[in-house]
Formats: C-alpha cells, structure tokens, sequence
C-alpha cells in the first residue's frame, strides 16, 4: 500500500496509471545489469519512478573517460566502484527504494544468483558475450529481458519475452567484434530511457511494448524506425528442441 508520501510523490504517475499500477511498480524487482552510459539513466528513471528493489551488478570503477555519458558519476567519484558511486546517487534521489549495487563481473557461474527473483532483467552491458549469458538466463528462467546498445549517435532496444517473442540471438547469431566504440553522451540517454519507459509499461500493463519489434534510434538524422523480427527456429538459444 502506498505512504501518504509515496501518493505525493508519484502523483503525476498515478494520474496516468492509477495508484494500482504504481503499487505494481513498488512491489517490483529489477536487475540491471550494468552501471555505465545505459545503465545510469536505466537506474535512475526506474528508481525516480518508485519501483520497489533495483539490484545493480557491475565490475568497474569510475574513469574519467566515462564522465561524457555517465551520469550518475561524477569527477569526485574516479577510482570508486561505479556500483558504489551509482548506488549512493540513486539512495539519494529515491530513500524510498531499496538499491543493492554488487561490484561483480557476471559469468556463467554467478548469472542465475545475480538475476534472482527479478521480475525483469535489464541489459545495459557494452558486450555481446555477457549480452548471450543474460538472454539464456531469461530463457530458463521464463523473466523478460529489455535489450539495449548504442554507438556513436546509433542506438537500438527491444523488449524480448521468453516464449512469446524472438530472443537476442534470433536477433543477433554472431556477436560483433570487440572495440572501445565512440558515443556521445546523450545516445546512451536516449536509448537507456527508452529502456526504463518498457520497463516501467511492462511493470504496470500500460501501452505496448516493443515486442519482435527492434527500435533504432539514428541521432544524426534524428530518425526513429521500427523493424519487425521473428524468432528463428534454428535458434541455438531459443529454437525447437532448445527450449528450457
């Protein structure tokens, strides 16, 4: 139930999906996975927005070359972990949500414990081998797993469903070579928000989602596109005979 503070606060959102769909997003679990340019405004918008637990994984620390996009880290935080340096500005912006930030490196040992019992699992990793883990994770444990990546001004997102929809390596068989990718700051902004605005529709049953549908987002030519994609039945992950 809602505190006569929590009603104050989110009274904008109420307006829009009623104190039902905000106590929805009170009672829900979260993992992000990931603390940089994606997973700052990820974390933030979901923790402003009153969604109960955020469980934040990730093994850096604060480098100045990540100051251009990374906001929830600031020059007094270089050399600090970024799941400590994340987790003290969002205990901040929300008191009321319950932040656990680990400084771990997920692998295929330690993915099931991390995930937990979330209700939805966030990737705003920068690497398509820790992507994979987190999409067999979803898989097994039936838990949907929001997608997003960027470079340079490009960015894209889809929202992935086991069971219902393609998952990330219908979309995506071969992951792309490894390299430390330009970005300007606000493509991780846009596209992270992007992300947290599924997340929170999932949570609370509000619009559609972006389900077999891959948003990209083009900043140099300010376009927004949708394709249609489609689960392959050949799928290594997801296809027949695969499936957990």
């Amino acid at each position: 139930m809602l505190t006569e503070r929590e009603q104050e606060r989110y009274a904008r959102q109420i307006l829009l999906f009623g104190e039902a769909g905000q106590e929805r997003l009170k009672k829900a679990k979260v993992f992000i996975a990931g603390a940089g340019g994606l997973g700052c405004p990820i974390a933030l918008y979901l923790a402003v927005a009153g969604v109960g637990e955020i469980r934040l994984v990730d093994r850096d620390t604060v480098d100045r070359t990540n100051l251009n996009r990374q906001v929830l880290h600031w020059e007094r935080d270089l050399g600090t972990p970024k799941a400590e340096s994340a987790e003290a500005k969002l205990r901040e912006a929300n008191p009321d949500v319950h932040i656990e930030a680990l400084e771990e490196t997920i692998d295929e040992a330690n993915v099931r414990d991390l995930v937990g019992d979330a209700d939805l699992i966030v990737d705003a990793m920068d690497n398509f081998p820790t992507r994979y883990l987190l999409n067999r994770e979803a898989l097994r444990s039936g838990v949907p797993l929001i997608h997003g990546a960027i470079r340079g001004f490009d960015g894209q997102a889809t929202t992935l469903v086991p069971g219902r929809t393609a998952c990330l390596e219908c979309l995506f068989p071969e992951a792309p070579p490894g390299e430390v990718f330009p970005v300007v700051g606000t493509t991780p902004g846009i596209i992270g928000l992007i992300q947290a605005n599924e997340a929170i529709k999932y949570i609370t049953g509000a619009g559609d989602l972006l389900l077999d549908r891959l948003l990209i987002w083009d900043g140099l030519s300010t376009t927004l596109e949708t394709y249609a994609v489609e689960r392959r039945p050949d799928c290594p992950a997801c296809g027949e005979g695969m499936r957990p």
